[in-house]
């Protein structure tokens, strides 16, 4: 889907959490600067990103950097093979690196140790041990990343690209909002139903607290379309929507 000249909406089918879903990682189009795919999808998923691109009159060739909002395995797992058939650069904000390079364990990927006592506490949401069951026997994916995102910087491609560190979904997450179209990338800073936008699924965010206090960050910024990972893109009364999902998060914390 083209949401406007500076970016595609891609949707991928997967399963998680125990369900088929949607998934839907973004490439940002700049003519010098080349594509730049955001996030990648599970393991596996690389030829089905290069259909969509194809589509388009695209190819994976063409991508040029991978930018990485955050470590969780739906949103790394193609990288490699992305890279591999592209030879682009991993960029990826700074906080997620260690978990990225194989220097820290993933945030939200539990040891089989952990699993086991995971799944077998009854307090533990049933949503969550769907995730557990998913996540055990997987081998974390280790990337290079060539270059460390700050927040507030901004990235020379599509009329401006500026990084927005919104941590609580992990330590490091990382939103991206487009200035030109004012077009909001947030990883899973958000969700989204048909165009309906709402918090982060608590049961894969690892910091209620902080994740509202972020996406009060991003209501301050003047938006018209936004983008979720889960759910696609929020068009109608994008800025007033997040506002609201913002004082909700406020609320309950």
């Amino acid at each position: 889907m083209k949401v406007n000249d500076d970016l595609l909406v891609l949707e991928l089918s997967a399963n998680l959490m125990g369900g088929p879903t949607l998934i839907h990682p973004v490439v940002i189009v700049d003519e010098a600067m080349g594509l730049t795919l955001v996030d990648a999808g599970l393991p596996g998923m690389a030829d089905a990103i290069g259909a969509l691109l194809s589509e388009q009159g695209l190819k994976l060739s063409d991508i040029k950097r991978v930018i990485i909002t955050h470590h969780d395995l739906d949103h790394i797992g193609s990288v490699p093979a992305v890279v591999e058939a592209s030879g682009a650069q991993v960029w990826a904000p700074e906080r997620e690196i260690p978990f990225l390079e194989g220097r820290e364990w993933p945030q939200k990927m539990p040891t089989p140790q952990q699993a086991d006592q995971l799944l077998a506490d009854p307090n533990v949401p049933q949503a969550r041990k769907e995730m557990i069951k998913q996540m055990s026997g997987m081998k974390p994916v280790t990337l290079k990343v060539d270059r460390a995102l700050k927040d507030g910087e901004v990235l020379p491609m599509a009329g401006g690209v500026r990084v927005v560190t919104t941590p609580g979904h992990t330590f490091g997450h990382a939103s991206l909002y487009l200035e030109r179209h004012q077009t909001l990338i947030t990883g899973d800073a958000l969700s989204s139903s048909a165009g309906q936008l709402s918090g982060p699924f608590p049961a894969g965010t690892a910091d209620m607290k902080t994740a509202g206090e972020s996406v009060n960050k991003l209501a301050g910024l003047d938006v018209q379309t936004i983008v979720t990972y889960h759910g696609g893109v929020v068009s109608e009364e994008a800025s007033g929507q997040l506002k609201q999902v913002a004082g909700q998060m406020a609320a309950a914390n």
